[in-house]
């Protein structure tokens, strides 16, 4: 089996136990990238807790999952976004989630990975990287 994309990978797993009603999902590779990514899931209670093992080779994350995602997956071609695109949510961003007010866009920027919400607040732009609803 090849890994092309660990963080499409892993939210694809975590949409497909999420999908038939698991309490908890296994994700490896581990990575930095979505550890980060699964810190911003859990701020906004789409999963629970989260443990990274070592297992010697590459690493294992357990996630608990709580039953709140219908969908989680990965933008690509990545596509950076100013802070002014943020606000006005242009049709390129807006078609990753299903409303204004629901589900988060995750963003890698200059100071951390963050949500859409986070980067308003800060005044920041970024790339993104990931859709949660």
């Amino acid at each position: 089996m090849t890994l092309l994309d660990p963080l499409a990978n892993a939210l694809a797993t975590i949409t497909n136990c999420e999908m038939r009603r698991k309490n908890e999902a296994v994700l490896w590779p581990a990575s930095k990238l979505l550890i980060n990514v699964l810190r911003v899931m859990q701020r906004y209670g789409y999963i629970g807790e989260f443990e990274y093992i070592d297992d010697g080779r590459w690493g294992k994350i357990v996630v608990q999952l709580l039953g709140r995602i219908n969908k989680a997956g990965v933008v690509k071609p990545r596509i950076p976004v100013k802070y002014m695109d943020l606000l006005r949510m242009p049709h390129h961003i807006r078609r990753y989630l299903p409303s204004k007010d629901i589900g988060i866009l995750i963003i890698s920027t200059n100071q951390g990975v963050l949500s859409h919400r986070e980067a308003i607040e800060k005044h920041l732009g970024g790339v993104l990287i990931a859709y949660v609803y």
